[in-house]
């Protein structure tokens, strides 16, 4: 079963509010949680935006779950690592780099 760290979305119409949870990758964006991890709240100006259990979020982690683009970078925020976020930067480095030094120049 692979697990994903991902948002699911509360709220009423044109104020948002989003739950972070830990699914299933199978289920639908509303759909049934394993375990809540904490909320995002994308409209509050003042006080903490994210609330984010680091404990809960780090078990998940080392049982193989992947975070969302967006989780992962709450997860960076409050310093969380895992380890496929990281492989993916260098190789994105080391890849921009070498398109970067094999491009032609144009005159």
């Amino acid at each position: 079963m692979a697990v994903r760290i991902r948002l699911t979305r509360i709220g009423r119409m044109h104020r948002p509010f989003y739950r972070i949870a830990a699914y299933d990758s199978r289920t639908r964006r509303d759909g049934r949680a394993l375990e809540y991890l904490g909320y995002y709240d994308p409209l509050l100006t003042t006080g903490t935006r994210v609330k984010l259990d680091k404990e809960k979020a780090e078990a998940w982690i080392a049982k193989g779950a992947q975070p969302s683009e967006t989780v992962a970078s709450f997860l960076r925020e409050i310093g969380v690592q895992y380890k496929k976020a990281a492989r993916n930067r260098k190789r994105n480095k080391a890849r921009a780099a070498k398109r970067k030094s094999a491009t032609p120049k144009k005159k």
